[in-house]
């Protein structure tokens, strides 16, 4: 079994940078930020995705909130399930992205295209 990276990082045998720490979740900045001010919120207890455990994915829903109550910054929070959906890392973790207009980036399901292929 390969050791998850989020749960190296939790036990502090893999580095990270820590934007905040709570009793049961983690904030970092992640290896790639896609913008500054990109933080993956990550909870210490091992969970697969968002569906494994319902009571760990609102605590850290709610973690994430908390962060963001000190800013009015436009964000996305974006989590996944399974490698189809963009699941890189096999353990829940919400990508808080902070969003300015015009600022290029595209959502991962966003192609400017309607599902009839004409674009939107």
């Amino acid at each position: 079994m390969t050791e998850c990276p989020f749960c190296e990082i939790n036990t502090g045998r893999a580095p990270a940078t820590f934007v905040h720490e709570w009793s049961d979740t983690i904030a970092i900045v992640p290896l790639n930020p896609v913008v500054d001010g990109h933080t993956l919120i990550i909870p210490k207890t091992h969970v697969r995705d968002f569906a494994t455990d319902p009571a760990v994915a609102a605590a850290t829903m709610r973690r994430a909130a908390e962060l963001m109550q000190a800013t009015d910054q436009a964000m996305n929070v974006i989590t996944s399930r399974g490698r189809e959906a963009t699941q890189s890392v096999m353990h829940l973790h919400l990508h808080l992205v902070p969003r300015a207009a015009n600022d290029g980036l595209a959502l991962p399901w966003y192609s400017g295209q309607s599902k009839s292929g004409r674009p939107q």
